[in-house]
């Protein structure tokens, strides 16, 4: 009876591994604990095939052109982007596109390159915008409202925190959460403490005055030297 057991959990584990990602319709930023965590891809797009849920890229890196699938995303050909925690699949199927690939990389699309200074979302994932206007917002109320500046001057691991601001950037869907840059007309733009970063689950759009309240978090990184000084996580947003 175990020996039974043993070899129909054996055989159940073998089909579950032998199913692709695409087929068994997993997102790829929950795939991460079964990848090998390898070295991340950095590289010039030089194709996008859209097939959602997924984008499969053609990446040239320093050692070659390779292929790699990530989560849906806005990805513009001739742009550079890193795939952070690769899993390497052969003879791939992609049964959306009707073609197999020899060898195709399954990973997440990393922070983009501001994120090393402290003020940059990570991973470009869903559609990204950028507000091109000036901004002047009120400060919050309550004991734990601070203005972007102080946020960052008063920055307190697991401090708990109150900012009111304008959206001027906003990255929906990545990692399971969005990922909001606010600004409200503090701090200096030279040193990157005039917008702080926060993550949530609440969505927002660019142009907006919202007032969001989170936990501080000091020099998180997220892997591949993306480190962020200061970053607000898991806020509620409120649009007010």
């Amino acid at each position: 009876m175990l020996r039974s057991l043993l070899t129909l959990f054996v055989a159940t584990v073998v089909v579950a591994c032998s199913k692709s990602p695409e087929t068994r319709g997993t997102p790829l930023d929950q795939m991460e604990a079964s990848s090998v965590g390898g070295e991340a891809l950095t590289g010039e797009v030089v194709e996008h095939v859209a097939a959602p849920p997924y984008s499969y890229l053609r990446i040239r890196t320093t050692k070659g052109e390779v292929w790699a699938a990530v989560n849906a995303a806005q990805v513009a050909k001739g742009s550079t982007v890193t795939v952070s925690s690769p899993m390497l699949m052969t003879k791939f199927e992609s049964k959306t596109l009707n073609r197999t690939f020899d060898e195709i990389y399954f990973g997440s699309l990393a922070p983009t390159g501001d994120a090393a200074a402290g003020g940059g979302d990570p991973h470009a994932g869903a559609a990204s915008t950028t507000a091109p206007f000036d901004v002047k917002v009120d400060k919050a109320s309550g004991a734990n409202a601070r203005t972007v500046a102080e946020a960052w001057a008063q920055a307190a691991d697991g401090k708990t925190v109150t900012i009111r601001g304008k959206v001027v950037k906003y990255n929906g869907g990545v990692m399971g959460k969005n990922w909001i840059h606010l600004q409200d007309g503090s701090g200096d733009a030279a040193q990157g403490t005039n917008d702080i970063t926060v993550t949530s689950m609440d969505v927002a759009s660019v142009g907006e005055t919202v007032t969001i309240t989170g936990m501080v978090r000091t020099n998180r990184d997220f892997g591949s030297g993306y480190v962020y000084r200061v970053i607000v996580e898991d806020a509620k947003v409120e649009k007010k």
